[in-house]
């Protein structure tokens, strides 16, 4: 009989540690303190409105790109990757309206985007040469420089002289949307990786994944199902984790101690500290950086776009969630907006929106909903990798995973799914029946 697993945490951390310890039949109890799963990327249903409709939203438009290869391969083994609709072309949206658009033309990586980059009017020509040459630094630079972790990115992109309107125009708009932090606050480590694994190393790595269903009814796939030894129990808040010497012996749920030979906490990184204190993790470094997302659904169609990047403004992007009447916009490290009452941060968002879709100006706003993930990843500083723990810990049974750990990704989708494969893969190690889960980076 398969060895027993305990995973702690229904975010994607956890949920994936569980779908790969079920696919080789660990029996596997997976605990999850709220009555959904996916945790900072969820859905959930909003309160019916007085015509009696009710709606599901996500928290916040989650997206991937095509070179998260283990996110991939975690919706193919839940079997919702169909549900993944992949884009091909970015919309660059100046206030006024005018578009460019940036989508990879006939040359090969990391050339494949000339013809775009030439087109754009977004940028000047000195801002694209400028562009152009920081680009292929990166190509250069990547695995020659070990100063990379210990410099901002936007120190390193002063260093290589880029203007201020390449900058805020493409680098701020592209990082800080995939790493959900601020370029002064970035660890130039993790700028890179999303530049060389998305933009540079494969023609494919840049498309824009968006899924075509809430989160929710991806994680609530019917492939659990068929992973018998899997079980999912939800409202199952973990009260405490008791240790004895150099082994976990059982974990309290709701009053019940619940035992297994081995176990995964996929909990965030602000809970594990209480809960095992014996680990001593070093956690002084970490902090939050947050979202926010902006739900607004108009009484016409107001634009025709699927997504686009609004440049130059608080609002980074839109998502078109329904017939053009119903769009999400996201905020990355939204620290300014945290303080913002919700009618106010709707009033911006509407301001700031009627900029770029004219259309916008014309509606009438039915409804709207505001949603501050203050928690939503680790600020991904400086200096914060060497912090970041191995899956592996000094308890001989437990281990660890979350996008915090050393994952070798920033806080992402991702990231997350990285720490649990890395997890499941620690577990089979320890069971005596090694097996490998993790897929290796596009490049």
């Amino acid at each position: 009989m398969k060895p027993s697993v305990v995973v702690m945490g229904g975010g994607l951390a956890g949920l994936a540690t569980a779908a790969a310890l079920g696919f080789v039949r660990y029996r596997v109890t997976l605990l999850e303190s709220r009555p959904f799963l996916g945790g900072r990327a969820a859905s959930y249903t909003l309160p019916r409105s007085e015509a009696g409709e009710s709606e599901t939203i996500d928290n916040c438009q989650h997206v991937l790109l095509r070179c998260c290869v283990n996110l991939i391969d975690f919706y193919s083994r839940l079997e919702v990757a169909d549900h993944i609709n992949f884009h091909r072309e970015f919309h660059f949206i100046e206030p006024g309206g005018r578009i460019s658009t940036l989508r990879a033309g006939r040359f090969p990586a990391p050339l494949h985007f000339t013809e775009s980059f030439l087109k754009a009017r977004f940028l000047t020509l000195s801002d694209k040469l400028s562009l152009a040459r920081a680009l292929l630094a990166i190509r250069k630079e990547r695995n020659t420089r070990n100063d990379l972790d210990s410099i901002t990115m936007l120190d390193w992109l002063r260093e290589k002289k880029q203007s201020q309107r390449a900058i805020d125009r493409f680098w701020r708009q592209v990082l800080v949307s995939a790493i959900n932090e601020d370029l002064d606050r970035m660890s130039a480590l993790h700028g890179f990786q999303v530049f060389w694994l998305g933009f540079l190393a494969s023609r494919s790595g840049y498309e824009m994944g968006i899924p075509s269903i809430p989160l929710g009814e991806l994680y609530a796939s019917e492939a659990w199902g068929r992973m018998k030894t899997v079980s999912l129990r939800m409202r199952s808040a973990v009260e405490q984790i008791n240790v004895q010497g150099s082994r976990v012996c059982g974990v309290v749920v709701n009053g019940e101690t619940l035992t297994a030979d081995y176990y995964v906490c996929a909990l965030p990184f602000e809970k594990v500290s209480a809960l095992l204190p014996s680990l001593e993790l070093n956690l002084d470094g970490f902090e939050h950086s947050p979202i926010t997302g902006i739900h607004l659904w108009f009484d016409r169609r107001v634009t025709s776009l699927p997504h686009g990047t609004l440049l130059d403004r608080t609002v980074q992007w839109f998502f078109n969630k329904g017939q053009g009447r119903y769009l999400q916009l996201v905020v990355s490290a939204s620290r300014s907006l945290l303080q913002m009452q919700r009618q106010d941060i709707i009033d911006l968002a509407l301001r700031e929106l009627a900029e770029f879709l004219p259309g916008v100006k014309d509606a009438r706003l039915e409804k709207a909903h505001v949603v501050k993930e203050v928690r939503a990843t680790f600020s991904a500083r400086p200096g914060l990798e060497q912090s970041r723990p191995l899956s592996r810990t000094a308890i001989q049974n437990l281990f660890l995973a979350g996008d915090w750990t050393k994952t070798g990704w920033p806080a992402t989708m991702e990231g997350a799914v990285r720490s649990g494969y890395l997890a499941a893969e620690a577990v089979t190690a320890a069971a005596g029946d090694a097996q490998h889960f993790l897929l290796p980076d596009i490049a």
